[in-house]
């Protein structure tokens, strides 16, 4: 992969162990369909890594969104979001990848996996 990590993650839980870096390049299509692999419930659309969250009230979503504003920041790397009254669509890809001109990055990966796990969490019922 470009910019490779120390290790190149096997599983979703591998990727969301990752932290982001600063990227140069965009990822190749076969990097791309190594790591998507990982994260079977994102779909790439137009040049982004993509998923929908849906859940019971505007509640639930707003948590949601703190939790993955919150991971964004720390990891500084942010995606589109699109917030209804039941869903949180995510949009991630990297701008600053190819002199500015975007592509998919492994930071788009690694948040997608570490939103993966915040949605997890936020459907665990007491």
């Amino acid at each position: 992969m470009n910019t490779p990590s120390t290790n190149t993650p096997s599983t979703s839980q591998d990727l969301a162990q990752l932290s982001c870096s600063p990227r140069q390049q965009a990822l190749g299509d076969t990097d791309i369909a190594t790591l998507h692999a990982l994260l079977p419930q994102w779909t790439l659309q137009n040049g982004k890594l993509c998923r929908d969250f849906g859940f019971k009230n505007y509640y639930q979503t707003l948590a949601f969104v703190n939790a993955l504003a919150y991971m964004t920041h720390t990891q500084d790397h942010h995606p589109e979001l699109i917030i209804t009254y039941k869903t949180c669509a995510v949009r991630y890809d990297t701008h600053s990848v190819n002199q500015s001109a975007g592509g998919l990055s492994e930071n788009d990966f690694i948040c997608a996996a570490k939103a993966d796990l915040i949605f997890q969490s936020s459907q665990v019922t007491p």
